[in-house]
């Protein structure tokens, strides 16, 4: 896609401001390419189909979360490497896990060219999508003739691409600056910061602004166009959220936290204002239908249905375009090969999943799998860890079959030792595998990348919400809210693990076990979905940051295709400066001291 600009569309001052009556614009994510020169806003907005071409720049620089030549955040590395789930062996100059997080060399003196960060103030796109969203609703006015509907429905897109770029801001850094208008060339550049409930607000009321106006759904012709349940859940995602812990307390996340970074206080109000979301979104979904988990079908000879069924009904959920499991999702490119960096990453890499994550993914009767797990030992195995050898198992390798044994998201988010990967032949996860790579953890990435080169022909995309989130959200509202769990909170988590066919959870359970294993659940269902850190972070999971990660090194019995190994339980690699040197001033990013120095009103975040 041609890059454009002939106007600010880039952060605050990150580059010089002019006149947005000469902009120039290139091929856009949603529609076919603008004027490629000499536009005026008369001509952008001399009708709908014009003025979408604006708002579709907007769309197309929403933050994308799979490795592509979007961005190069982490130095084109995946914000799981700097989880528990997760370890890079990438190695390379601008690699940001290994040179700036694992040897905690991150500040925020680096140069603009770094690239290596998590999120970087200034030279992020979020602010593109601010100034295309103002452009729009400060001119869409201008338009001859527009419907007032569906003008109405355009500034309401509007809205929520404004929304979704705050919230990617507050996750990461907390408070910013809020923009209320396209900024002109000519105006004072003063953006003081707003505060950490400023931004929250703006962004809540951004989803509300633009609810009424969004249809609940829309046809295929408009996939991937904001939604009002985009909106409602969206807004229910920032009140959890903000109602967490680290930024909802009377003790601060770090002592020298203040209102640009958190609350300051605790009120239980915040988790009551996330249940009230909650409930919204319901009640619309009870009104309007059409969202649904998308279901396992049953073998049609024998009507059972296989664990292998299970993995692609989850697959299509997360993967595939245009389902009624989708809730926002955005979009680059229509070409296949457009993730083909983030596929490239982990085979060129000994990088992987850990084996700390692998631990937590049950047995498929939903039995937890024991963190003690005899590895060395076959002899006393309880069943095997991965597949059982099964005349009938859908996993086929050479001439033996097999079944797998674990949770079926297992072997979608990760690519365990003997299962197929990437290009249809058995990964190269275990030790002696011809093409193993050092350091490699003993487990792959297996979300995104996927099983054979056929299953990425489609349109990619990146599934920024999908409707487990807004179940798992709702289920954690009501639980921080009414001080344990209800028949609801069970239904809607219960819900999500028998898509995957695991049983509900055990009755019975207190706020506390109820909230343990509602982040079970989130580690189980969106590894890969950029989720992980941002629960770390909120929830104040110290164990996660500085508990010393594992893999597992395996031996197959051949060198390509195995299908019989024996494993033993070892250290993962690279180690952490956070095991010995923790410091919360990691749960926000650094804001690069160039940033500040420009005098327009942002501050630094607490420790950096």
């Amino acid at each position: 896609m041609k890059r454009f600009f002939q106007i600010l569309t880039v952060a605050l001052l990150g580059a010089g401001l002019v006149a947005c009556e000469s902009m120039k614009l290139g091929e856009a994510g949603l529609s076919k390419a603008p004027e490629t020169s000499g536009a005026t806003l008369d001509t952008l907005f001399a009708s709908i189909k014009d003025a979408d071409k604006v708002l579709a720049q907007a769309y197309y620089y929403l933050p994308y979360g799979l490795v592509t030549a979007f961005d190069t955040k982490m130095g084109s590395d995946f914000l799981e490497a700097i989880t528990d789930h997760y370890v890079s062996n990438k190695h390379s100059d601008g690699d940001g896990p290994n040179n700036l997080y694992y040897t905690g060399a991150l500040n925020a003196n680096l140069t603009s060219g770094t690239g290596g960060e998590t999120y970087r103030f200034g030279s992020e796109q979020d602010y593109t999508v601010i100034r295309y969203a103002w452009l729009f609703l400060e001119n869409a006015d201008r338009i001859p003739g527009a419907d007032p509907a569906l003008l109405a429905q355009k500034k309401a897109e509007a809205k929520m691409c404004m929304a979704i770029a705050y919230a990617h801001m507050l996750r990461y850094v907390g408070g910013v600056p809020i923009l209320d208008h396209a900024v002109q060339t000519d105006e004072e550049m003063k953006y003081p910061r707003n505060t950490f409930a400023e931004t929250v607000d703006f962004i809540v009321n951004l989803c509300d602004e633009a609810a009424p106006d969004l249809p609940w759904n829309v046809p295929a012709t408009e996939d991937g166009r904001m939604t009002r349940a985009g909106a409602l859940g969206l807004k229910l995602r920032i009140l959890c959220f903000a109602a967490s812990p680290t930024f909802n307390s009377d003790k601060p996340w770090r002592s020298d936290a203040n209102a640009y970074t958190c609350y300051t206080n605790y009120s239980e109000t915040r988790w009551q204002r996330a249940k009230d979301a909650a409930d919204q979104f319901m009640r619309e979904l009870l009104s309007n239908g059409y969202y649904a988990l998308v279901q396992a079908q049953p073998d049609g000879t024998t009507g059972l249905i296989s664990p292998r069924a299970y993995r692609l009904a989850y697959r299509k959920g997360y993967f595939d375009r245009g389902t009624t499991e989708t809730l926002i999702s955005i979009r680059k490119s229509n070409s296949g090969s457009y993730h083909d960096s983030h596929i490239k990453i982990q085979a060129d890499y000994g990088s992987g999943a850990t084996l700390d994550w692998v631990n937590k993914f049950p047995w498929a009767d939903g039995t937890p799998f024991p963190e003690d797990f005899p590895w060395t030992d076959k002899a006393s195995w309880p069943e095997h860890p991965f597949f059982k050898p099964d005349p009938n198992g859908t996993l086929k390798v050479g001439n033996a079959t097999f079944t797998e044994t674990r949770d079926p998201r297992l072997y979608e988010n990760i690519c365990v030792p003997g299962d197929i990967w990437r290009d249809g032949t058995v990964g190269r996860a275990y030790d002696n595998h011809a093409n193993h790579q050092d350091g490699c953890p003993g487990f792959l990435q297996m979300k995104y990348v996927l099983q054979q080169n056929t299953d990425r022909v489609n349109p990619p995309h990146w599934c920024m919400m999908r409707l487990p989130e807004v179940l798992l959200n709702a289920a954690e509202a009501y639980n921080e809210a009414d001080g344990g769990p209800s028949d609801k909170a069970y239904t809607w988590v219960n819900a999500v693990r028998q898509r995957v066919g695991l049983p509900g959870l055990p009755e019975g359970l207190s706020k506390e076990e109820f909230r343990e294993a509602l982040l079970l659940e989130r580690e189980l269902e969106f590894g890969f979905e950029e989720f992980r850190w941002f629960d770390m972070v909120r929830w104040g999971l110290t164990d996660a940051f500085t508990k010393p990660l594992h893999g597992l090194t395996s031996y197959g019995d051949k060198q390509r295709e195995a299908t019989v190994f024996t494993f033993e339980e070892k250290e993962a690699y690279p180690p952490r400066k956070w095991y010995t040197d923790w410091d919360t001033k990691w749960y926000l990013a650094p804001i690069p001291a160039v940033e500040i120095n420009k005098g327009y009103g942002m501050t630094q975040n607490p420790g950096w």
